[in-house]
């Protein structure tokens, strides 16, 4: 199904792989969930985790575990996509569903874009502003100049983006274990967490905004443009072959998003819940000072430099993500550079109005959590048609346990409207 004609720049089959060792040819097979997983650690999530942490405690710790169970099997999903069918999933929704419906998915993803954009931008504005004292207008517009460099890697090939990006979430895990071995957390407390329970509306809330930060649409769509013909396959057998790495690639990748999302509640429960002022710890910059106050210097600092290089990697992925929905929905690319200035608009009024950024970011989580049906249903209506992923269609069980993930979602949506609306 794949073909060296439209393989991206620096792919191999996978006899060329398997040719370069033990070690190094596996190796060479992972990548894109990492990508994907910078997604899952950015700005949006601090603002959200830190809040949950220091307002509930240990309560929404099952929120975490739950949503990051979610991601990896969404991701997953979405890593077949690619490996079966050569396509990616918007190229796959334009091809298979009615033109009304696919131009309706283009333009709601392109809005859950700019809402992608202001968690990303704002959240590395901060981290400037915090480390350098830089205005966080200016600090906007330094994060896309970055943003870009990073993601002109990827026009050298697959490999050098995909090796920058894992070193920038190398780093913000770094700076969250350092963090949390200064900290600490109580076992038990953490443990009495995964037991599901809320404590008012404004968990339920968080709880979406957790989820929207953590279930992103926009890697949804990207995470079959990386495995596309990423390793030219023949067979059947080779495909699958394929798809067991990309499994692997999904459960470390992954898995090390959900480790640093549950340190950042981790260290807010720890640190910050019950004390006196917490209600005052709402803010990204809030609990910057709290860390520097209560623990050091250094904890502040690494808390900084995690945040900075959370946006500048998940800004450029956000970049990437916005290129592939509208090559993929509409066959249309525009320069790199229109495509960022028209989504980073919002993010842009956020800080030359000097709005409050944290309040932004858990508000542009929750417009997030409201975009994901719109790119799981299809990839589960697609998934399961055997003309479409061919021997790799989907189980009938795994159809299931996704469908209920994305019923789950839009239950908790409607919750949401109803509270705000109705409540």
């Amino acid at each position: 199904m794949t073909s060296a004609e439209s393989a991206p720049a620096g792919a191999a089959s996978l006899t060329e792989l398997r040719a370069r060792g033990r070690v190094r040819g596996p190796v060479a097979l992972l990548g894109p969930a990492f990508v994907a997983a910078v997604a899952y650690i950015d700005p949006g999530n601090f603002a959200t985790n830190f809040t949950a942490g220091a307002h509930f405690g240990y309560t929404l710790v099952w929120v975490i575990v739950g949503a990051n169970l979610m991601a990896m099997l969404v991701q997953y999903l979405s890593a077949k996509t690619g490996v079966a069918t050569g396509r990616d999933l918007p190229e796959l929704c334009r091809e298979h569903l009615p033109k009304p419906v696919s131009r309706g998915l283009w333009v709601q993803a392109e809005l859950i874009a700019m809402a992608t954009d202001l968690a990303e931008f704002v959240g590395a504005a901060v981290g400037l502003n915090l480390l350098f004292g830089v205005p966080l207008l200016h600090a906007g517009l330094i994060t896309a100049v970055v943003a870009f460099g990073i993601l002109a890697l990827e026009q050298r090939g697959y490999r050098r983006f995909e090796l920058a990006i894992a070193g920038l979430l190398g780093i913000v895990f770094l700076g969250f274990a350092y963090d949390l071995l200064l900290v600490g957390a109580s076992a038990g407390e953490a443990a009495a967490g995964l037991v599901p329970s809320f404590a008012g509306s404004e968990s339920v809330l968080l709880a979406a905004g957790i989820i929207g930060a953590t279930v992103m649409p926009h890697v949804v769509y990207l995470h079959s443009a990386l495995t596309k013909n990423r390793v030219l396959t023949r067979t059947a057998e080779e495909r699958r072959q394929v798809l067991r790495f990309a499994r692997l690639d999904v459960f470390v990748g992954l898995g090390a998003a959900g480790l640093i999302n549950l340190s950042m509640l981790f260290i807010a429960a720890s640190l910050f819940a019950g004390r006196a002022g917490a209600s005052e710890v709402d803010s990204i910059e809030a609990a910057h000072a709290g860390l520097g106050q209560l623990v050091g210097g250094g904890a502040a600092l690494a808390f900084a430099v995690a945040l900075l290089a959370s946006g500048l990697s998940s800004s450029s992925v956000g970049t990437y993500a916005g290129q592939v929905v509208m090559q993929g929905f509409i066959r249309m690319r525009i320069p790199l550079f229109l495509r960022r200035a028209l989504t980073m608009l919002p993010a842009l009024v956020v800080l030359g109005l000097g709005l409050p950024t944290t309040d932004s970011l858990v508000v542009s989580q929750v417009v997030l959590s409201f975009g994901i049906p719109f790119a799981l249903v299809p990839m589960i209506m697609l998934t399961r048609r055997a003309d479409v992923m061919g021997e790799l269609v989907n189980r009938r069980l795994t159809t299931l346990v996704a469908s209920a993930i994305a019923g789950v979602i839009i239950v908790l949506n409607a919750y949401l409207l109803w509270d705000l609306f109705v409540g």
